[in-house]
């Protein structure tokens, strides 16, 4: 059965009225110059944007100067979780499997610039209600010391934060024990202690 009449061609292709008719309703063509698909770039991470003029920097929490925790050595293993998280999500945050939303590199930091990093970084991790992010901190093989005095602190840094729900040293290939992966209270749960 085929259908015909006055306004369908018998061969069912677009007659040059119809044809005329497309052209004037989409407007002016112009020809691409490539035909190429350039793939998407990833957008970076996120970083802490300076304070504007006008605005306050948020608070710093208090951290005491002098520190009493125990000095960790270059390749041990951090792990924290508080009581009552799910034993797999703290598996996929131990196997990396949990994607990093932003990141904090604290290489060649003072003590305090690294404290009022942290600080910053953790506000604006909250105010977007960022779940996973890594902080460098790096082995301490640049430190008069020759060891990870920033590891030591952040191990005792994090542990006082109430938005940080648990945090574990990172993959090899993702910065080993030279990093840390940071899973945070989720903004609904952000009143919440």
């Amino acid at each position: 059965m085929t259908l015909s009449g006055p306004d369908m061609p018998p061969t069912g292709k677009p007659t040059t009225d119809d044809i005329d008719l497309f052209r004037r309703s989409i407007g002016p063509l112009r020809r691409l110059r490539s035909d190429k698909v350039y793939p998407v770039m990833k957008r970076p991470a996120p970083r802490p944007r300076a304070a504007a003029a006008g605005e306050q920097a948020p608070p710093l929490p208090a951290y005491p100067q002098e520190f009493h925790g125990r000095e960790i050595s270059a390749s041990e293993t951090l792990y924290y979780a508080r009581t009552g998280l799910q034993q797999r999500l703290l598996q996929r945050l131990r196997r990396g499997q949990l994607p990093s939303e932003a990141e904090l590199d604290l290489h060649g930091m003072t003590i305090a610039e690294a404290q009022s990093q942290l600080a910053r970084f953790l506000s604006y991790c909250g105010e977007r209600g960022l779940r996973t992010v890594r902080i460098i901190h790096g082995k301490g093989y640049g430190s008069r010391e020759q060891a990870p005095v920033l590891k030591s602190r952040l191990n005792h840094w994090l542990r006082e934060q109430q938005e940080v729900l648990a945090f574990c040293s990172s993959r090899s290939d993702q910065g080993g024990t030279g990093a840390v992966n940071v899973l945070l209270r989720s903004r609904r749960h952000q009143g919440n202690q």
